[in-house]
């Protein structure tokens, strides 16, 4: 697997000054810290998913434009081949499928939880939308203050401009696709 954390760094560091921002800049725009952004663009930080959608927000950027490095014609995408951005002590894991093409306005990703994960989503830009699919598992959404529960074989779309958490509340595995639209 390959290890994301230079490429995450790489790509800030190409975002930030492609921007002409600052470490200062970027770090009043995105609520990350000056050091933790140093840290990142030297890859010697691996960055928490919430970190990175503090970033991707901040910069009004897509999610995978920190780790997308290939664009071809055809692309076979093997998940046992995709390095995860984990969070919460491994019990979040989410791999880069498709990585943001500014042609089709959408991402997608795999995200695992394990039993008891609970991952609270900062609120995205205005406009985007998320589609969630359930393959595994049974999956709490909460949407401002309304909660759904979702098992295998269920499907959700919201704006994603609110906040909203994802819960496993089952003893076993939770896994779903997420579909992330920016709309133009």
């Amino acid at each position: 697997m390959k290890n994301l954390s230079p490429v995450i760094g790489r790509k800030l560091k190409e975002l930030r000054i492609k921007k002409n921002l600052s470490l200062d800049d970027t770090a009043k725009l995105t609520g990350v810290s000056k050091a933790m952004l140093g840290q990142m663009e030297r890859g010697e930080s691996n960055p928490t998913v919430s970190t990175l959608w503090k970033i991707a927000t901040g910069l009004k950027v897509s999610f995978s434009s920190f780790i997308d490095e290939f664009e071809d014609n055809a692309e076979i995408i093997c998940q046992d081949d995709i390095d995860p951005v984990i969070e919460d002590n491994n019990r979040m894991r989410l791999y880069p499928i498709f990585s943001f093409n500014p042609r089709s306005g959408f991402e997608i990703f795999t995200i695992e939880l394990e039993p008891s994960c609970n991952h609270i989503s900062s609120p995205h830009d205005e406009g985007v939308e998320e589609y969630i699919i359930v393959t595994e598992g049974e999956l709490e959404l909460t949407l401002n203050d309304k909660t759904y529960t979702l098992t295998k074989g269920n499907s959700i779309k919201f704006k994603g401009d609110s906040p909203h958490a994802y819960r496993n509340t089952s003893t076993a595995r939770a896994t779903f696709q997420n579909i992330i639209l920016y709309i133009k």
